[in-house]
């Protein structure tokens, strides 16, 4: 079957996603500048959710753009990762309202790992339905930085009852590893038109 609803829908859950985050963000009770001090980890929690879900965003297009059709396997594997994209509202909020204490922090990189590991699946049903010589399966190959950002994140989370701006620093070096929408897959679209 055809590719065009599972991507519109999976752009409309994405921007509810991000809907969700930025209705969390209260405006502030003073006209002081200093009344948005409180309301800075709330703001960075945004930034960096914001981000990653942008990232999934952008990945998950040059994914699909690869892919040729889509079967019931690969609509179930895209569903689970919007389950878990779908919780970072709440672990966003929960993180940014208790100024990045343990539980909440750790509980926000689960959420991603579980995003990663979904993410992973997704590509590894679309492989495994257009075989391993397909476009997808020639730009990712190995992909070591898929399985990087997830080992990265299995470090993360018991770090996050350590010290808690250590896991927040990798979420943030995960995401700038991701920030530059994945060049493999460009490259082997362009070989596949020449």
């Amino acid at each position: 079957m055809g590719k065009t609803r599972l991507e519109a829908f999976s752009d409309g859950v994405l921007a509810i996603i991000i809907t969700i985050m930025v209705l969390e963000l209260k405006v502030p009770h003073g006209a002081d500048p200093t009344a948005l001090l409180p309301l800075i980890p709330v703001l960075l929690s945004y930034v960096l959710s914001f981000v990653y879900v942008g990232i999934y965003w952008n990945n998950h297009h040059h994914m699909l753009h690869a892919t040729r059709h889509v079967s019931g396997g690969v609509l179930w594997a895209n569903l689970h990762l919007l389950f878990w994209l779908s919780l970072i509202p709440f672990a966003t909020g929960w993180m940014g309202e208790n100024h990045f204490a343990a539980a909440p922090t750790a509980l926000y990189g689960f959420t991603l790992m579980m995003a990663a590991i979904a993410y992973w699946l997704l590509e590894s049903i679309i492989i495994l339905s257009q075989g391993r010589n397909s476009t997808l399966a020639a730009a990712v190959g190995k992909d070591v930085k898929g399985k990087l950002s997830i080992l990265l994140y299995l470090i993360a989370i018991p770090v996050a009852f350590v010290q808690e701006w250590i896991a927040g620093g990798i979420y943030v070096l995960v995401a700038l590893m991701w920030l530059i929408p994945d060049r493999r897959i460009e490259r082997a679209l362009l070989k596949d038109s020449d």
